[in-house]
């Protein structure tokens, strides 16, 4: 199992029904909204505004931007973290992920790219002692890529099997759109098929690397023995 450096953010739990419900999910509804529009994060009490409710109700909800945000990818990636394949074979199960959750990554892009330009905001501030919030943590990917790689673990060593894990996981979520979108113009389709691609030659190369066996070293010599050996040239 996989140890992260920080516990991840949990969204809050919802309201089951009623009037509280519907409020949750109107301030939700309006933080999503504002994001796919303008591309910023809004503080809560923006989504209160917007929503027509009191910063008191919103904050009963969502008691900071780290709450807000994480119920907004919760709500955005919710399918792709209930994901689960059944396929034996560990390069077609990462197949099938990529396959599958990169269209959802397209979709809510917006929101990912605020979840990430939340968490570099934070971890600055928190750098200089000037965080006054929890902070906001992603790392859900771990769990789903591991879940991805499974098949492969027969084959490889624990370290060649944590190095495709960690490699896996920086080309596989929203930094593979900011990179190649904002730097080399990218289109998505073509986003996606080079990020496939990087998975692809991951996997090549830890299966070379497992398939490598270290050099057999000649065992050191005891001092006897270099003793007989110089005594050997020498006569």
């Amino acid at each position: 199992m996989a140890r992260l450096k920080h516990k991840l953010s949990e969204p809050p739990l919802p309201p089951e029904r009623g009037v509280k419900a519907a409020t949750f999910r109107l301030l939700l509804d309006t933080a999503m909204t504002i994001i796919q529009e303008s591309g910023h994060i809004p503080s809560v009490a923006e989504a209160a505004a917007r929503s027509k409710v009191s910063r008191a109700t919103a904050y009963r909800y969502f008691p900071s931007r780290s709450a807000l945000v994480t119920a907004v990818i919760d709500s955005s990636l919710g399918p792709v973290r209930k994901l689960a394949s059944a396929n034996p074979n560990g390069r077609d199960r990462v197949h099938e992920l990529f396959v599958q959750t990169f269209p959802r990554f397209k979709e809510f892009e917006a929101q990912l790219r605020a979840a990430a330009q939340l968490s570099l905001e934070q971890w600055g501030l928190e750098r200089a002692g000037l965080l006054e919030e929890e902070p906001y943590r992603r790392g859900h990917r771990v769990r789903i890529l591991e879940h991805a790689i499974e098949p492969l673990a027969p084959l490889m060593s624990a370290a060649v099997r944590n190095r495709l894990h960690h490699a896996l996981s920086v080309v596989y979520g929203i930094e593979p759109y900011v990179i190649l979108k904002d730097i080399w113009g990218l289109g998505d389709r073509e986003v996606e098929r080079t990020a496939l691609w990087m998975a692809d030659a991951l996997i090549d190369a830890a299966l070379r690397d497992a398939e490598q066996k270290p050099a057999r070293r000649r065992p050191a010599k005891t001092d006897g023995a270099r003793a007989t050996a110089l005594a050997a040239k020498g006569g």
